[in-house]
């Protein structure tokens, strides 16, 4: 999240009191991340979050707030978009795509343990079950169609070790894409960005209890892609030591036992998550780079760290073995 389009405390009241969610009481521009402008806004009757879209247009939006929608009214724990009188739940502020949305209880945890792993790891299961009979279509934006168009793009801005890994990286997933096993991974509407940073938790039982999941917000990535694609994002985020991008052995089994009690993983799946983990270590070198090199003018920016995914995609190739979940 970040903030490109300045929004006044007079525009978001009459915004939001048009919406009758009413009168606003406070607003706070968050910083976090690098795709939209956000503010966290409350008024007298909730808290929300109000988002103005800086990419994705008026006609890419109702994929992303219509699949929350449908996940909130299947039991899953993520904003629910608010509608106008019209039942519309994309809007128009400061002649941006906009969307207000519920803020959801909790804080993230940036320093997970296989228990949060573990209910990650349930939850992303349980969200991608009850996505699959959404009625919306629409494709995920960031997958293979996008790295093969970007890394041309970034190359003349990395060093020519750099753009060797890039390429002959590239072409590996090309050539895994162009597998008949691949074609035949499970589908459907994905979250494609489920940091530690996008996943809310609450502690039960004191502030020394076990922690219980309270949601997963910022959806505006997903799109239909492999599942197996979806949980290698997450293992490279979520069971990794961020130094130096190795696995974490006990917190991987924790998140993959987790996910496969609700879903078991096929066999096909088990043999191509090493290639996945490589395919969502790449996409988010090239995302990194893209917009470290090549940034839009904020009000308030925080760059991501490119050289954080290379270290990672080198370790996924130097190492394809994974703890042992197939038995659980």
């Amino acid at each position: 999240m970040a903030v490109y389009t300045e929004v006044s405390f007079a525009e978001a009241d009459q915004f939001l009191q048009s919406l009758h969610l009413g009168n606003l009481q406070s607003m706070v521009p968050c910083s976090g991340g690098i795709e939209n402008t956000n503010y966290f806004v409350t008024t007298d009757q909730s808290a929300f979050v109000l988002t103005l879209f800086e990419r994705l247009s008026a006609e890419q939006l109702p994929y992303y707030l219509r699949l929350m929608k449908h996940l909130a009214q299947h039991g899953i724990a993520v904003p629910n978009p608010s509608a106008n009188q019209n039942g519309d739940v994309v809007h128009m502020l400061k002649a941006k795509p906009a969307a207000v949305v519920n803020r959801l209880r909790g804080r993230s945890e940036l320093a997970p343990t296989a228990t949060h792993c573990a209910l990650v790891g349930e939850a992303l299961a349980r969200m991608h079950l009850a996505a699959s009979d959404f009625g919306l279509h629409q494709p995920h934006l960031r997958g293979l169609d996008w790295w093969n168009e970007t890394v041309p793009v970034v190359l003349p801005f990395v060093q020519p070790e750099q753009a060797q890994l890039l390429q002959s990286e590239l072409a590996y997933q090309n050539q895994i894409a162009a597998l008949a096993a691949y074609a035949s991974l499970p589908r459907g509407p994905i979250h494609a960005d489920l940091f530690r940073d996008n996943v809310l938790f609450e502690s039960t039982g004191g502030s020394n209890g076990s922690p219980s999941l309270t949601g997963f917000f910022d959806f505006y990535f997903a799109g239909e892609d492999t599942w197996l694609f979806d949980i290698a994002v997450c293992l490279n985020d979520w069971c990794i030591d961020l130094d130096t991008g190795a696995m974490d052995a006990g917190r991987t089994q924790a998140f993959l036992s987790a996910y496969a009690v609700v879903r078991p993983l096929q066999s096909h799946e088990h043999a191509l998550l090493p290639a996945m983990l490589r395919a969502g270590a790449l996409r988010f070198w090239i995302s990194r780079l893209w917009d470290f090199h090549l940034p839009r003018e904020a009000a308030v920016l925080q760059a991501h760290d490119p050289e954080h995914f290379e270290r990672v995609l080198r370790q996924r190739i130097a190492c394809t073995s994974l703890p042992d979940y197939t038995d659980t």
